[in-house]
Protein backbone atom coordinates (compact mmCIF):
# COMPACT_ATOMS: atom_id res chain seq x y z
CA UNK A 1 0.00 0.00 0.00
CA UNK A 2 2.59 2.19 0.71
CA UNK A 3 2.57 4.76 -2.70
CA UNK A 4 5.96 6.77 -2.59
CA UNK A 5 9.82 6.23 -1.68
CA UNK A 6 10.64 9.51 0.51
CA UNK A 7 14.72 9.95 1.22
CA UNK A 8 14.81 12.35 4.09
CA UNK A 9 18.59 14.24 4.60
CA UNK A 10 18.62 15.23 8.09
CA UNK A 11 21.82 17.16 7.55
CA UNK A 12 23.63 19.67 10.26
CA UNK A 13 23.42 22.61 7.80
CA UNK A 14 20.40 21.89 5.37
CA UNK A 15 17.48 19.28 5.33
CA UNK A 16 16.15 17.87 2.27
CA UNK A 17 13.04 15.59 1.13
CA UNK A 18 13.33 13.52 -2.51
CA UNK A 19 10.76 11.42 -2.99
CA UNK A 20 9.38 9.10 -6.04
CA UNK A 21 6.19 7.14 -7.20
CA UNK A 22 7.05 3.31 -6.45
CA UNK A 23 6.10 1.92 -9.41
CA UNK A 24 8.35 -0.85 -11.56
CA UNK A 25 8.88 1.93 -13.92
CA UNK A 26 12.68 4.22 -13.59
CA UNK A 27 12.27 6.42 -10.50
CA UNK A 28 11.42 9.86 -11.36
CA UNK A 29 13.08 11.72 -8.22
CA UNK A 30 11.50 15.36 -6.77
CA UNK A 31 12.15 17.47 -4.18
CA UNK A 32 9.69 18.50 -1.95
CA UNK A 33 9.01 22.25 -1.54
CA UNK A 34 9.48 23.39 1.93
CA UNK A 35 7.43 26.56 2.86
CA UNK A 36 9.18 28.32 5.35
CA UNK A 37 9.19 31.92 7.52
CA UNK A 38 12.06 34.07 6.31
CA UNK A 39 11.06 37.55 7.67
CA UNK A 40 8.19 38.63 10.20
CA UNK A 41 4.62 37.91 8.03
CA UNK A 42 6.58 36.33 4.83
CA UNK A 43 7.29 33.26 4.13
CA UNK A 44 9.03 31.52 0.57
CA UNK A 45 9.27 27.97 -0.76
CA UNK A 46 12.43 26.28 -0.96
CA UNK A 47 13.99 23.02 -1.92
CA UNK A 48 15.99 23.01 1.56
CA UNK A 49 15.64 23.72 5.26
CA UNK A 50 18.26 25.34 6.90
CA UNK A 51 18.67 23.13 9.81
CA UNK A 52 18.59 26.08 12.55
CA UNK A 53 16.06 26.52 15.17
CA UNK A 54 15.34 30.32 16.84
CA UNK A 55 13.52 30.93 19.96
CA UNK A 56 11.15 33.03 19.71
CA UNK A 57 10.21 35.54 22.58
CA UNK A 58 6.92 35.23 24.35
CA UNK A 59 5.62 38.84 22.53
CA UNK A 60 7.24 37.32 18.62
CA UNK A 61 5.25 33.89 19.61
CA UNK A 62 2.20 36.09 20.63
CA UNK A 63 2.26 37.87 17.25
CA UNK A 64 1.57 35.00 15.26
CA UNK A 65 4.00 36.40 12.50
CA UNK A 66 6.83 33.59 12.80
CA UNK A 67 4.57 30.89 11.85
CA UNK A 68 3.80 29.05 8.43
CA UNK A 69 0.20 29.77 7.02
CA UNK A 70 -0.83 25.20 6.89
CA UNK A 71 1.80 23.93 9.88
CA UNK A 72 1.14 23.96 13.69
CA UNK A 73 2.71 26.26 15.72
CA UNK A 74 5.61 24.56 17.03
CA UNK A 75 7.98 26.00 19.87
CA UNK A 76 10.74 27.25 17.60
CA UNK A 77 11.12 28.63 14.13
CA UNK A 78 12.91 26.51 11.58
CA UNK A 79 14.50 27.19 8.41
CA UNK A 80 15.67 30.30 7.09
CA UNK A 81 14.71 32.99 9.64
CA UNK A 82 16.42 31.10 12.23
CA UNK A 83 19.40 31.09 10.19
CA UNK A 84 19.63 35.00 9.09
CA UNK A 85 18.66 35.80 12.48
CA UNK A 86 21.67 33.83 13.64
CA UNK A 87 23.86 36.38 13.60
CA UNK A 88 22.15 39.05 15.40
CA UNK A 89 20.25 36.42 18.18
CA UNK A 90 23.24 33.59 18.90
CA UNK A 91 21.48 33.25 22.63
CA UNK A 92 18.18 32.31 20.51
CA UNK A 93 19.64 30.08 17.57
CA UNK A 94 20.31 26.35 17.75
CA UNK A 95 22.67 25.49 15.13
CA UNK A 96 24.46 22.11 14.50
CA UNK A 97 22.18 20.01 16.74
CA UNK A 98 22.55 16.47 14.69
CA UNK A 99 25.80 16.99 16.08
CA UNK A 100 25.42 17.09 19.59
CA UNK A 101 23.33 13.59 18.89
CA UNK A 102 26.81 11.93 19.06
CA UNK A 103 28.26 14.12 21.66
CA UNK A 104 28.66 11.33 24.53
CA UNK A 105 30.20 13.98 27.29
CA UNK A 106 26.71 15.59 27.30
CA UNK A 107 23.33 14.32 28.20
CA UNK A 108 21.58 14.42 24.98
CA UNK A 109 18.24 14.11 26.28
CA UNK A 110 18.65 17.40 28.45
CA UNK A 111 17.43 20.78 27.45
CA UNK A 112 21.14 22.21 27.07
CA UNK A 113 20.25 24.42 23.44
CA UNK A 114 21.20 27.17 22.75
CA UNK A 115 24.53 26.57 24.05
CA UNK A 116 25.61 29.24 26.72
CA UNK A 117 22.24 31.12 26.39
CA UNK A 118 20.50 32.79 29.23
CA UNK A 119 18.45 31.39 31.78
CA UNK A 120 15.68 32.88 30.44
CA UNK A 121 15.38 31.15 27.24
CA UNK A 122 13.53 28.20 26.56
CA UNK A 123 16.23 25.23 26.10
CA UNK A 124 15.40 21.90 23.83
CA UNK A 125 17.33 18.66 24.18
CA UNK A 126 19.10 17.62 21.10
CA UNK A 127 16.96 14.88 20.67
CA UNK A 128 13.78 17.35 20.78
CA UNK A 129 15.44 19.69 18.35
CA UNK A 130 15.93 17.23 15.63
CA UNK A 131 12.45 16.29 16.19
CA UNK A 132 11.43 19.60 15.48
CA UNK A 133 13.12 20.24 12.43
CA UNK A 134 11.60 16.64 11.19
CA UNK A 135 8.40 17.94 12.08
CA UNK A 136 8.54 20.59 9.81
CA UNK A 137 9.17 18.07 6.80
CA UNK A 138 6.44 16.02 8.26
CA UNK A 139 4.26 18.36 8.41
CA UNK A 140 5.31 20.20 5.13
CA UNK A 141 4.40 16.64 3.43
CA UNK A 142 1.23 16.11 4.72
CA UNK A 143 0.03 19.78 3.44
CA UNK A 144 1.02 18.73 -0.11
CA UNK A 145 -0.03 14.74 -0.18
CA UNK A 146 -2.76 14.36 2.16
CA UNK A 147 -4.20 11.30 0.80
CA UNK A 148 -0.87 9.63 1.22
CA UNK A 149 0.48 10.00 4.83
CA UNK A 150 4.28 9.62 5.22
CA UNK A 151 3.78 7.35 8.22
CA UNK A 152 2.30 5.40 6.12
CA UNK A 153 5.04 4.97 3.54
CA UNK A 154 8.53 3.75 2.21
CA UNK A 155 10.78 6.41 3.78
CA UNK A 156 14.88 6.16 4.43
CA UNK A 157 16.49 8.96 6.78
CA UNK A 158 20.00 8.93 6.29
CA UNK A 159 23.06 9.23 9.03
CA UNK A 160 26.58 9.58 8.96
CA UNK A 161 28.46 6.48 8.57
CA UNK A 162 30.36 7.33 11.88
CA UNK A 163 27.27 7.25 14.16
CA UNK A 164 27.75 5.02 16.59
CA UNK A 165 25.04 2.94 17.86
CA UNK A 166 23.66 5.25 20.45
CA UNK A 167 23.75 8.21 17.84
CA UNK A 168 21.45 6.37 15.66
CA UNK A 169 19.01 5.15 18.29
CA UNK A 170 18.98 8.69 19.38
CA UNK A 171 18.21 9.46 15.48
CA UNK A 172 15.58 6.77 15.59
CA UNK A 173 13.94 8.16 18.40
CA UNK A 174 13.32 11.43 17.01
CA UNK A 175 11.95 10.56 14.09
CA UNK A 176 9.58 7.96 15.70
CA UNK A 177 8.65 11.08 17.86
CA UNK A 178 8.53 13.54 14.50
CA UNK A 179 5.95 10.94 12.50
CA UNK A 180 8.20 8.45 10.43
CA UNK A 181 6.54 5.06 10.22
CA UNK A 182 8.05 2.41 12.52
CA UNK A 183 9.63 0.51 10.33
CA UNK A 184 11.84 3.16 8.53
CA UNK A 185 15.08 2.45 7.15
CA UNK A 186 18.66 4.16 8.04
CA UNK A 187 21.37 4.52 5.24
CA UNK A 188 24.49 6.10 5.51
CA UNK A 189 24.94 9.39 4.00
CA UNK A 190 28.15 8.23 1.56
CA UNK A 191 26.14 5.59 0.60
CA UNK A 192 23.02 7.59 -0.55
CA UNK A 193 25.38 9.89 -2.35
CA UNK A 194 26.77 6.82 -4.17
CA UNK A 195 23.32 5.33 -4.91
CA UNK A 196 22.51 8.94 -6.71
CA UNK A 197 25.03 8.82 -8.66
CA UNK A 198 23.96 5.14 -9.64
CA UNK A 199 20.52 6.69 -10.05
CA UNK A 200 22.25 9.12 -12.44
CA UNK A 201 24.15 6.81 -14.29
CA UNK A 202 21.63 3.82 -14.97
CA UNK A 203 23.50 0.95 -16.47
CA UNK A 204 26.48 3.16 -17.33
CA UNK A 205 27.99 2.78 -13.97
CA UNK A 206 29.27 -0.64 -15.13
CA UNK A 207 31.39 1.19 -17.90
CA UNK A 208 32.67 3.61 -15.41
CA UNK A 209 33.33 1.06 -12.82
CA UNK A 210 35.31 -2.18 -13.67
CA UNK A 211 36.35 -5.27 -11.18
CA UNK A 212 38.96 -4.42 -9.00
CA UNK A 213 38.24 -0.62 -8.69
CA UNK A 214 37.74 1.47 -5.08
CA UNK A 215 35.76 4.41 -4.65
CA UNK A 216 36.72 6.79 -2.10
CA UNK A 217 33.72 8.58 -0.72
CA UNK A 218 34.69 11.60 0.93
CA UNK A 219 31.98 13.33 2.64
CA UNK A 220 32.47 16.84 4.18
CA UNK A 221 29.16 17.49 6.00
CA UNK A 222 28.31 20.87 8.01
CA UNK A 223 29.67 18.89 11.41
CA UNK A 224 31.30 15.83 10.45
CA UNK A 225 33.74 14.56 8.08
CA UNK A 226 32.97 10.52 7.13
CA UNK A 227 35.13 8.23 4.75
CA UNK A 228 34.03 5.42 3.31
CA UNK A 229 35.69 3.04 0.65
CA UNK A 230 33.65 0.58 -1.89
CA UNK A 231 35.17 -1.95 -4.29
CA UNK A 232 33.15 -3.12 -7.14
CA UNK A 233 33.89 -6.97 -7.34
CA UNK A 234 32.38 -9.85 -9.52
CA UNK A 235 29.89 -12.11 -7.87
CA UNK A 236 28.06 -14.83 -10.08
CA UNK A 237 29.25 -13.31 -13.03
CA UNK A 238 27.96 -9.92 -12.17
CA UNK A 239 29.46 -6.43 -11.11
CA UNK A 240 28.16 -5.49 -7.61
CA UNK A 241 29.28 -2.87 -5.32
CA UNK A 242 30.70 -4.00 -1.72
CA UNK A 243 31.06 -1.79 1.06
CA UNK A 244 35.10 -2.36 2.48
CA UNK A 245 35.64 0.38 5.36
CA UNK A 246 33.70 3.34 7.14
CA UNK A 247 36.18 5.83 8.73
CA UNK A 248 36.36 7.24 12.47
CA UNK A 249 33.74 9.45 13.26
CA UNK A 250 35.19 13.38 13.03
CA UNK A 251 33.62 16.00 14.23
CA UNK A 252 35.66 18.69 11.80
CA UNK A 253 33.60 20.10 8.47
CA UNK A 254 32.24 23.37 7.69
CA UNK A 255 31.16 24.33 11.38
CA UNK A 256 35.23 24.25 11.74
CA UNK A 257 35.28 25.87 8.36
CA UNK A 258 33.37 28.96 9.72
CA UNK A 259 35.09 29.07 13.01
CA UNK A 260 38.51 29.25 11.20
CA UNK A 261 36.92 32.35 9.42
CA UNK A 262 35.65 33.74 12.19
CA UNK A 263 38.96 33.20 14.15
CA UNK A 264 40.63 35.23 10.70
CA UNK A 265 38.17 37.78 11.09
CA UNK A 266 38.33 38.88 14.68
CA UNK A 267 42.28 39.14 14.15
CA UNK A 268 40.60 41.71 11.20
CA UNK A 269 39.26 43.57 13.61
CA UNK A 270 41.46 43.55 16.21
CA UNK A 271 43.98 45.35 13.51
CA UNK A 272 41.16 48.03 13.28
CA UNK A 273 41.11 48.59 16.87
CA UNK A 274 38.22 45.99 17.52
CA UNK A 275 38.47 43.80 20.00
CA UNK A 276 35.18 41.65 20.25
CA UNK A 277 33.16 40.18 23.14
CA UNK A 278 32.18 36.67 23.67
CA UNK A 279 28.51 37.11 22.53
CA UNK A 280 29.63 39.15 19.41
CA UNK A 281 32.41 36.15 18.28
CA UNK A 282 29.38 34.04 18.39
CA UNK A 283 27.52 36.74 15.77
CA UNK A 284 30.87 36.27 14.02
CA UNK A 285 30.57 32.22 13.20
CA UNK A 286 27.33 32.61 11.98
CA UNK A 287 28.30 35.78 9.96
CA UNK A 288 31.17 33.84 8.54
CA UNK A 289 28.95 30.62 7.52
CA UNK A 290 26.84 33.09 5.28
CA UNK A 291 30.23 34.46 4.01
CA UNK A 292 31.30 30.70 3.30
CA UNK A 293 28.82 29.92 1.47
CA UNK A 294 28.74 33.01 -0.80
CA UNK A 295 32.44 33.05 -1.63
CA UNK A 296 33.09 29.32 -2.16
CA UNK A 297 30.03 29.19 -4.87
CA UNK A 298 30.88 29.09 -8.41
CA UNK A 299 28.86 31.38 -9.28
CA UNK A 300 29.72 33.61 -5.79
CA UNK A 301 31.04 36.82 -5.17
CA UNK A 302 34.51 37.67 -5.09
CA UNK A 303 34.10 39.51 -2.03
CA UNK A 304 31.91 39.54 0.91
CA UNK A 305 31.36 41.77 3.65
CA UNK A 306 31.02 40.46 7.35
CA UNK A 307 29.38 42.59 10.16
CA UNK A 308 28.65 42.33 13.75
CA UNK A 309 26.42 44.24 16.21
CA UNK A 310 28.26 47.31 18.15
CA UNK A 311 28.79 46.57 21.65
CA UNK A 312 27.59 49.89 22.43
CA UNK A 313 23.98 51.41 21.89
CA UNK A 314 26.23 54.55 21.04
CA UNK A 315 28.19 53.08 18.34
CA UNK A 316 27.62 54.95 15.29
CA UNK A 317 25.57 52.77 12.66
CA UNK A 318 25.41 50.11 15.10
CA UNK A 319 27.47 47.40 13.42
CA UNK A 320 31.12 46.68 12.61
CA UNK A 321 32.47 45.30 9.47
CA UNK A 322 35.65 43.89 7.53
CA UNK A 323 35.74 42.95 3.91
CA UNK A 324 36.83 39.11 2.85
CA UNK A 325 38.01 38.34 -0.50
CA UNK A 326 37.32 34.63 -2.22
CA UNK A 327 41.13 34.00 -2.39
CA UNK A 328 41.60 34.60 1.43
CA UNK A 329 38.91 32.31 2.04
CA UNK A 330 40.26 29.61 -0.05
CA UNK A 331 43.68 29.91 0.71
CA UNK A 332 42.92 29.52 4.60
CA UNK A 333 40.39 26.73 4.06
CA UNK A 334 42.43 24.43 1.56
CA UNK A 335 45.60 25.04 3.23
CA UNK A 336 44.03 24.95 7.41
CA UNK A 337 41.88 21.70 5.75
CA UNK A 338 43.15 19.96 3.22
CA UNK A 339 46.97 20.37 3.32
CA UNK A 340 49.54 18.66 1.37
CA UNK A 341 50.51 15.50 3.60
CA UNK A 342 52.72 12.12 2.79
CA UNK A 343 51.51 8.53 3.14
CA UNK A 344 52.75 8.08 6.70
CA UNK A 345 50.94 11.68 8.20
CA UNK A 346 48.38 10.86 10.85
CA UNK A 347 46.76 13.65 12.95
CA UNK A 348 48.28 15.32 15.83
CA UNK A 349 46.59 14.47 19.34
CA UNK A 350 46.91 17.14 21.33
CA UNK A 351 44.74 18.66 23.53
CA UNK A 352 41.41 20.64 22.28
CA UNK A 353 42.03 24.12 22.90
CA UNK A 354 40.09 26.01 20.07
CA UNK A 355 36.34 25.67 19.32
CA UNK A 356 35.21 24.79 22.75
CA UNK A 357 32.85 27.42 23.87
CA UNK A 358 30.29 25.73 21.41
CA UNK A 359 30.61 22.96 23.82
CA UNK A 360 30.99 20.38 20.90
CA UNK A 361 34.66 18.29 21.23
CA UNK A 362 35.76 19.23 17.54
CA UNK A 363 38.82 17.26 16.35
CA UNK A 364 42.00 18.93 17.75
CA UNK A 365 43.53 18.24 14.10
CA UNK A 366 40.92 20.02 11.36
CA UNK A 367 43.55 18.48 8.65
CA UNK A 368 41.10 16.14 6.87
CA UNK A 369 44.14 15.40 4.72
CA UNK A 370 46.08 13.76 7.89
CA UNK A 371 42.22 11.85 9.06
CA UNK A 372 42.34 10.96 5.26
CA UNK A 373 45.77 9.21 5.15
CA UNK A 374 45.58 7.24 8.42
CA UNK A 375 41.65 5.84 6.58
CA UNK A 376 43.68 4.46 3.27
CA UNK A 377 46.77 3.44 5.64
CA UNK A 378 44.60 1.16 7.79
CA UNK A 379 42.76 -0.31 5.19
CA UNK A 380 44.76 -2.41 2.79
CA UNK A 381 43.85 -1.20 -1.05
CA UNK A 382 45.78 -3.27 -3.65
CA UNK A 383 48.40 -1.13 -5.35
CA UNK A 384 47.00 -1.94 -8.68
CA UNK A 385 43.57 -1.04 -7.91
CA UNK A 386 42.43 1.90 -9.88
CA UNK A 387 40.88 4.55 -7.29
CA UNK A 388 37.59 6.76 -8.18
CA UNK A 389 36.66 9.43 -6.21
CA UNK A 390 33.12 10.75 -5.08
CA UNK A 391 33.01 14.43 -3.18
CA UNK A 392 30.07 14.94 -0.96
CA UNK A 393 29.12 18.04 1.05
CA UNK A 394 28.57 21.75 -0.04
CA UNK A 395 32.21 22.49 0.72
CA UNK A 396 32.99 21.04 -2.58
CA UNK A 397 31.30 23.55 -4.41
CA UNK A 398 34.36 25.04 -4.39
CA UNK A 399 36.76 24.38 -7.41
CA UNK A 400 39.90 24.72 -5.07
CA UNK A 401 38.96 22.12 -2.44
CA UNK A 402 38.06 19.93 -5.30
CA UNK A 403 41.23 19.95 -7.24
CA UNK A 404 43.48 19.90 -3.76
CA UNK A 405 41.80 16.56 -2.30
CA UNK A 406 42.35 15.03 -5.70
CA UNK A 407 45.57 15.91 -5.64
CA UNK A 408 46.40 14.40 -1.97
CA UNK A 409 44.75 11.02 -3.07
CA UNK A 410 46.88 10.96 -6.12
CA UNK A 411 49.92 11.38 -3.82
CA UNK A 412 48.45 9.45 -1.07
CA UNK A 413 48.60 6.51 -3.82
CA UNK A 414 52.02 6.70 -4.78
CA UNK A 415 53.60 8.65 -7.46
CA UNK A 416 55.08 5.55 -9.61
CA UNK A 417 50.95 4.97 -9.86
CA UNK A 418 49.72 5.64 -14.06
CA UNK A 419 46.65 7.58 -13.55
CA UNK A 420 47.63 10.92 -12.78
CA UNK A 421 44.60 11.84 -10.87
CA UNK A 422 41.55 10.24 -9.91
CA UNK A 423 38.28 10.32 -11.54
CA UNK A 424 35.50 12.33 -10.10
CA UNK A 425 32.05 10.90 -9.78
CA UNK A 426 29.22 12.89 -9.52
CA UNK A 427 27.89 16.68 -10.34
CA UNK A 428 28.53 19.36 -8.50
CA UNK A 429 25.48 20.89 -8.89
CA UNK A 430 23.70 17.88 -7.22
CA UNK A 431 25.76 18.33 -4.04
CA UNK A 432 23.53 20.26 -1.83
CA UNK A 433 20.85 17.20 -3.04
CA UNK A 434 23.00 14.18 -3.66
CA UNK A 435 21.96 12.68 -0.09
CA UNK A 436 18.33 12.63 -0.32
CA UNK A 437 17.63 12.21 -3.85
CA UNK A 438 20.07 8.81 -3.03
CA UNK A 439 17.97 8.00 0.04
CA UNK A 440 15.07 8.26 -2.22
CA UNK A 441 16.59 5.74 -4.75
CA UNK A 442 17.55 3.27 -2.22
CA UNK A 443 13.92 3.07 -1.14
CA UNK A 444 12.97 2.28 -4.58
CA UNK A 445 15.18 -0.54 -5.47
CA UNK A 446 14.59 -1.78 -1.95
CA UNK A 447 10.98 -2.60 -3.64
CA UNK A 448 12.35 -3.13 -6.99
CA UNK A 449 15.16 -4.17 -7.32
CA UNK A 450 18.75 -2.52 -8.57
CA UNK A 451 22.11 -2.50 -7.47
CA UNK A 452 22.65 -2.73 -3.88
CA UNK A 453 25.83 -1.76 -1.78
CA UNK A 454 26.72 -4.73 0.36
CA UNK A 455 28.26 -4.17 3.22
CA UNK A 456 26.19 -4.97 6.50
CA UNK A 457 27.76 -3.28 9.95
CA UNK A 458 30.46 -0.97 9.70
CA UNK A 459 32.04 -2.15 12.74
CA UNK A 460 32.63 -5.29 15.26
CA UNK A 461 30.70 -4.51 17.77
CA UNK A 462 31.93 -6.38 21.81
CA UNK A 463 30.53 -6.44 25.61
CA UNK A 464 32.53 -6.09 28.31
CA UNK A 465 33.17 -8.99 30.16
CA UNK A 466 34.61 -8.97 33.75
CA UNK A 467 37.49 -11.81 34.31
CA UNK A 468 37.44 -14.32 37.10
CA UNK A 469 40.09 -14.59 39.98
CA UNK A 470 41.42 -13.00 42.74
CA UNK A 471 40.85 -9.34 43.64
CA UNK A 472 43.71 -7.22 44.45
CA UNK A 473 42.91 -4.02 46.77
CA UNK A 474 42.27 -1.13 44.98
CA UNK A 475 42.56 -2.83 41.49
CA UNK A 476 39.60 -3.73 39.45
CA UNK A 477 39.38 -6.93 37.67
CA UNK A 478 40.57 -6.77 34.26
CA UNK A 479 38.08 -6.54 31.34
CA UNK A 480 37.91 -9.06 28.43
CA UNK A 481 35.87 -7.88 25.30
CA UNK A 482 33.55 -10.72 23.48
CA UNK A 483 32.92 -9.78 19.81
CA UNK A 484 29.03 -10.35 19.50
CA UNK A 485 28.47 -8.20 15.96
CA UNK A 486 31.34 -9.15 13.20
CA UNK A 487 32.10 -6.69 10.98
CA UNK A 488 29.97 -6.67 8.10
CA UNK A 489 26.71 -8.49 9.94
CA UNK A 490 24.21 -7.61 7.61
CA UNK A 491 20.76 -5.84 9.23
CA UNK A 492 17.90 -8.07 9.68
CA UNK A 493 20.15 -11.13 10.50
CA UNK A 494 20.96 -13.01 13.65
CA UNK A 495 23.67 -15.32 15.28
CA UNK A 496 24.53 -16.61 18.33
CA UNK A 497 27.65 -16.37 20.03
CA UNK A 498 29.74 -19.20 20.22
CA UNK A 499 31.77 -19.63 23.70
CA UNK A 500 31.58 -20.32 27.48
CA UNK A 501 28.73 -19.51 29.81
CA UNK A 502 28.84 -15.80 31.10
CA UNK A 503 27.31 -15.08 34.48
CA UNK A 504 24.55 -12.33 33.81
CA UNK A 505 24.33 -9.86 36.60
CA UNK A 506 20.69 -9.80 37.95
CA UNK A 507 18.62 -8.57 40.64
CA UNK A 508 20.79 -5.41 41.13
CA UNK A 509 21.74 -2.71 39.22
CA UNK A 510 24.85 -2.95 37.40
CA UNK A 511 26.59 -1.46 34.37
CA UNK A 512 26.21 -2.94 30.95
CA UNK A 513 29.84 -1.83 28.68
CA UNK A 514 29.62 -1.74 25.15
CA UNK A 515 32.49 -1.57 22.74
CA UNK A 516 33.13 -0.48 18.76
CA UNK A 517 36.11 -1.55 16.66
CA UNK A 518 36.43 0.07 13.00
CA UNK A 519 39.62 -1.74 12.47
CA UNK A 520 39.55 -5.24 13.43
CA UNK A 521 37.57 -6.88 10.71
CA UNK A 522 39.01 -10.45 11.36
CA UNK A 523 37.63 -10.72 14.49
CA UNK A 524 34.47 -13.42 14.64
CA UNK A 525 31.55 -14.04 16.53
CA UNK A 526 32.84 -15.25 19.97
CA UNK A 527 36.16 -14.13 19.40
CA UNK A 528 37.34 -12.85 23.29
CA UNK A 529 40.14 -9.80 23.23
CA UNK A 530 41.81 -10.57 26.83
CA UNK A 531 44.89 -7.40 25.57
CA UNK A 532 43.61 -4.57 24.19
CA UNK A 533 43.54 -0.72 24.80
CA UNK A 534 41.30 2.36 24.07
CA UNK A 535 42.96 2.93 20.72
CA UNK A 536 41.70 -0.43 19.18
CA UNK A 537 38.27 -0.37 20.77
CA UNK A 538 35.91 2.41 21.53
CA UNK A 539 33.34 2.87 24.12
CA UNK A 540 30.33 3.55 23.76
CA UNK A 541 27.40 4.76 25.92
CA UNK A 542 27.12 2.32 28.65
CA UNK A 543 24.01 0.92 30.27
CA UNK A 544 23.25 0.94 34.06
CA UNK A 545 20.07 -0.98 35.14
CA UNK A 546 18.60 -3.81 36.93
CA UNK A 547 17.36 -6.50 35.15
CA UNK A 548 14.48 -8.85 36.10
CA UNK A 549 14.29 -12.12 37.49
CA UNK A 550 11.52 -14.67 38.62
CA UNK A 551 14.16 -16.06 41.53
CA UNK A 552 17.29 -14.25 42.28
CA UNK A 553 19.82 -17.08 42.69
CA UNK A 554 21.81 -17.10 45.85
CA UNK A 555 25.16 -16.29 43.55
CA UNK A 556 23.59 -12.53 42.37
CA UNK A 557 24.05 -14.37 38.95
CA UNK A 558 22.76 -16.11 35.87
CA UNK A 559 24.69 -18.25 33.27
CA UNK A 560 23.56 -17.35 29.67
CA UNK A 561 24.86 -17.38 25.92
CA UNK A 562 24.58 -14.15 23.76
CA UNK A 563 22.61 -14.36 20.71
CA UNK A 564 22.63 -10.79 19.04
CA UNK A 565 20.43 -9.35 16.23
CA UNK A 566 20.76 -6.24 14.24
CA UNK A 567 17.73 -5.09 13.42
CA UNK A 568 16.70 -3.64 9.81
CA UNK A 569 16.80 -0.11 11.41
CA UNK A 570 20.97 -1.36 12.06
CA UNK A 571 20.19 -1.22 15.40
CA UNK A 572 21.83 -3.67 17.75
CA UNK A 573 19.91 -5.85 20.07
CA UNK A 574 22.10 -8.41 22.83
CA UNK A 575 19.77 -11.54 24.31
CA UNK A 576 20.48 -12.90 27.34
CA UNK A 577 19.37 -16.89 27.48
CA UNK A 578 19.69 -18.57 30.22
CA UNK A 579 21.17 -21.95 30.44
CA UNK A 580 19.00 -23.40 33.08
CA UNK A 581 15.60 -22.48 32.14
CA UNK A 582 13.86 -20.75 29.14
CA UNK A 583 14.39 -17.13 30.74
CA UNK A 584 15.62 -14.63 28.60
CA UNK A 585 16.44 -10.76 28.82
CA UNK A 586 16.96 -8.51 25.49
CA UNK A 587 19.62 -5.83 25.89
CA UNK A 588 18.54 -3.25 23.02
CA UNK A 589 20.95 -0.71 22.79
CA UNK A 590 19.49 2.92 24.88
CA UNK A 591 21.32 5.82 25.75
CA UNK A 592 18.76 7.44 28.33
CA UNK A 593 19.99 7.60 31.51
CA UNK A 594 17.44 5.70 33.00
CA UNK A 595 16.85 1.93 31.05
CA UNK A 596 13.97 -0.66 31.66
CA UNK A 597 14.76 -3.66 30.07
CA UNK A 598 12.30 -6.28 28.49
CA UNK A 599 12.12 -9.64 30.20
CA UNK A 600 10.32 -12.33 27.95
Amino acid sequence: MKKYSIGIDLGTTNCVVAYTELSDQRPAIELLKLEQVTAPQQTESSTSLPSFLYVPTAEESASGTLTVPGLPDYPTVQGSYARGISAERPDRTIAAAKSWLCHAGVDRHAPILPWGSDADVTKFSPVVACKLLLRQLVDTWQTQFPDAPLSEQLVTLTVPASFDMAARELTREAALAAGLPVDFILLEEPQAAVYHWLEQSGDNWRKVMREGDCLLVCDVGGGTTDFTLVRAEQEQGELVLRRLAVGDHLLVGGDNMDLALAHHVAQKFAAQGTKLNAWQSIALWHSCRRAKESLLASDGKTTETVSVLGRGSKLIGGTVSVELTREEVQSLLVDGFLPIVEVDARPLRGTQSGFQELGLPFESDTAITRHLAAFLARNDIPHDARMLLMLNGGVFKSEALRQRLSAVVTGLRGSDRHETTPQILGMVDDLDFAVARGAAHYGWTKQFGGVRIRGGTARSYYVGVESAGLAIPGMPRPLQAVCVVPFGMEEGSELDVPGREIGLVVGREAKFRFFAAADRKQDAVGTTLRDWDETELVETAPMELTLDVAEAPEEGFVPVRFHSRVSELGVFELYCKSTRDDQQWKLEFNVREEVEAAQT
